[in-house]
């Protein structure tokens, strides 16, 4: 979801955007561009969209496409054991 698609449905949500270059996952792979921006329904903490560009991306974006699909909150996204150092293990900061 966008957020202009979350306004127009009377929803009340968080932004969380960022810029993340300075990151280790995205100094590892020597990246210079990394970035998201993450809504999530403040009443009921449920993820409502996310987008990400940068390295690996089309993969971190699946995990959020789980977490969206199965009404997973945030915190339940943040409480999965993803391995460190990967760039999945970014989703819970990114939330």
């Amino acid at each position: 979801m966008r957020e202009e698609e979350g306004r127009e449905q009377g929803l009340t949500f968080r932004i969380k955007s960022q810029s993340v270059a300075n990151w280790y996952s995205t100094r590892r792979f020597a990246e210079t561009v990394y970035g998201f921006k993450v809504l999530v329904e403040e009443s009921t903490e449920r993820i409502l969209g996310a987008h990400l560009v940068g390295p690996h991306a089309d993969e971190v974006i699946n995990l959020f496409g789980l977490g969206i699909r199965n009404d997973l909150t945030a915190a339940a996204l943040k409480d999965i054991g993803f391995a460190y150092p990967t760039v999945s293990s970014d989703v819970a900061y990114m939330l």
